[in-house]
């Protein structure tokens, strides 16, 4: 099996009918803010699969209300190495519909100050992103709840998908 991994852009390329699987990964799913964004993004990815072609993606699923947990008491430590470990706190700016606003700050060992950075988030209902799916083409394979392949449901943590292009 060949393996190419492309670093890329859904804006500054386009493909045809070039790919037989396509990955997002991080959630980046979740920085498609505006439906007219998702909208292109979705038919990015759709031009770029061959016909039964496959897109596989993550995103955190809204009823977990993960952003309730992002607050400076509640700290992520993550390891930066052999010697040291990061540590990054998050705090909630506004929550409006689908959409969180957040900064989180990441204190690095060794370094003079902390980093910061802020964020805006989409957090779709599964139902949502059927609907944005079917208008774009892919049908839905498969669908998890958590990343040991549990159910989808108003307990899991995430909405893991695979989605199929149909021949048009």
């Amino acid at each position: 099996m060949d393996i190419e991994w492309i670093l890329g852009d859904l804006e500054s390329v386009s493909w045809e009918r070039e790919f037989d699987f396509v990955v997002m990964t991080g959630r980046a799913f979740q920085v498609f803010l505006g439906d007219d964004e998702l909208r292109a993004a979705l038919g990015a990815v759709r031009a770029a699969l061959t016909d039964g072609g496959q897109f596989g993606f993550e995103t955190r699923a809204p009823l977990a209300g993960a952003w309730e947990s992002w607050t400076t008491d509640t700290p992520v430590e993550v390891a930066a190495g052999a010697a040291a470990s990061m540590r990054m706190t998050r705090q909630v700016r506004s929550v409006d519909g689908e959409i969180v606003v957040f900064a989180s700050t990441f204190d690095v060992p060794g370094e003079s100050a902390p980093r910061h950075s802020d964020s805006t988030l989409r957090f779709l209902r599964a139902d949502g992103l059927g609907v944005f799916l079917a208008e774009a083409g892919p049908a839905v394979d498969e669908r998890c709840g958590d990343w040991a392949g549990g159910p989808p449901g108003e307990g899991s943590p995430e909405i893991i998908t695979v989605a199929r292009r149909t021949p048009a």
